[in-house]
């Protein structure tokens, strides 16, 4: 019988308990809601060396949700109340932390990451260029000789030029002496069948006048 009393009590205790955390959660979220609506989200990390609960609301007594690790980013969604602030972590949860918690400069968890992705870009863009490098090495060898057999060919080109400039101004002259020599033979020549030619007629005068 006593059971009986006791145990629809209990239920109905447990039963309010549940519908007030309802009602607490709802009008967390109304808040939340208005804060996002009125001020622009910020970026923040929680600070380092740090194991941080959150909160269903801005206090200690609400309860407690989860915790955050040191140098977390996380997202500012609403002024701060009672010392307390709310969050989105990095599992996309709606919290409440302690406001003095939150640094707005990164912790040495999000410098040392940037640090090494930094490093693993520089490294990697660092083995590409050596990767590289025996083929620039290779191409700079190629058009090295390319230069070489382009120089020689020019150098011949222009020991071939010279040559035959010194053949055409060699066959020029000789063509020159060549006009000359039958210019002075068909002189010559002409000049003899004047001398023939005179001593002819001057005979064959004589002849006439003999006879």
């Amino acid at each position: 019988m006593l059971k009986r009393i006791i145990l629809p009590s209990v239920l109905a205790l447990i039963s309010h308990f549940s519908i007030a955390e309802e009602v607490e959660q709802t009008q967390l979220a109304a808040t939340s809601v208005a804060a996002v609506d009125n001020t622009t989200a910020n970026a923040g990390f929680i600070v380092d060396n740090l194991f941080l609960y959150a909160h269903s609301g801005p206090g200690k007594n609400y309860r407690i949700l989860g915790s955050i690790d040191a140098g977390t980013q996380i997202q500012i969604i609403a002024e701060p109340q009672n010392g307390y602030i709310q969050i989105i972590d990095d599992k996309g949860r709606e919290v409440w932390v302690e406001e003095k918690f939150i640094s707005m400069q990164p912790g040495l968890k999000q410098q040392l990451n940037k640090a090494s992705e930094t490093l693993s870009t520089m490294q990697s863009q660092l083995d590409d260029a050596q990767a590289q490098l025996p083929l620039l090495q290779q191409s700079n060898d190629n058009l090295n000789s390319e230069n070489a057999l382009l120089q020689k060919s020019i150098s011949d080109l222009q020991t071939q030029l010279a040559t035959q400039k010194q053949e055409n101004a060699l066959k020029k002259q000789s063509e020159q002496h060549t006009l000359l020599a039958y210019g002075g033979g068909i002189a010559f020549a002409g000049l003899l069948l004047g001398v023939i030619l005179t001593i002819f007629l001057s005979r064959r005068k004589r002849y006439d006048g003999w006879a």
